[in-house]
């Protein structure tokens, strides 16, 4: 669009489609993550809803792009979840930076020296799935799912060592 041209709906239409298959896609992903991550079984119990609906709400297929998890079991599953998938997903959309509360911190840490070798063991561990993931040349599904996980668990750990430097501040 050069200076002084007007925006087209259609243009507006087309970028505005754009975005949402971005977003679907990334948010489905989320989904699955926090599905997982409870249990499909677990995520049944706590929604009220059957494994096939929870699985539309995830699926990738095109009759179920228009589908998402209503929040009201989004936040039942994310209070059951070690992480919230969906809620970091949104925020990551917008450019937010969570922090928790504390109410589910992880009571194994010991302040901030163990949290920079746990942050360095995972780190390691997320560079040995980059190595093992490029070998070949392409990033397949599985590959980018592990790399994915690994990233979650470093974010974690960057949550957690944010709070013991609040409280070591205080």
């Amino acid at each position: 669009m050069g200076k002084g041209e007007a925006i087209s709906p259609r243009w507006f239409w087309t970028q505005a489609k754009a975005r949402h298959m971005k977003y679907n896609g990334y948010l489905k992903k989320h989904t699955e993550a926090l599905v997982k991550d409870v249990g499909i079984e677990a995520a049944c119990e706590l929604s009220g809803k059957s494994k096939a609906t929870i699985g539309r709400y995830y699926s990738d297929a095109e009759e179920h792009s228009d589908r998402f998890m209503p929040v009201d079991v989004v936040a039942a599953l994310e209070a059951a979840s070690s992480f919230p998938h969906v809620t970091s997903a949104l925020a990551d959309l917008r450019g937010i930076t969570l922090a928790y509360d504390g109410t589910k911190r992880n009571s194994t840490s010991q302040g901030i020296n163990s949290d920079v070798v746990v942050l360095s063991q995972r780190f390691a561990m997320l560079m040995g799935e980059y190595n093992s993931a490029i070998s070949d040349g392409k990033i397949s599904i599985n590959e980018a799912k592990r790399l994915l996980r690994e990233t979650l668990s470093i974010q974690q750990v960057l949550l957690e060592m944010k709070l013991n430097l609040e409280d070591e501040a205080h």
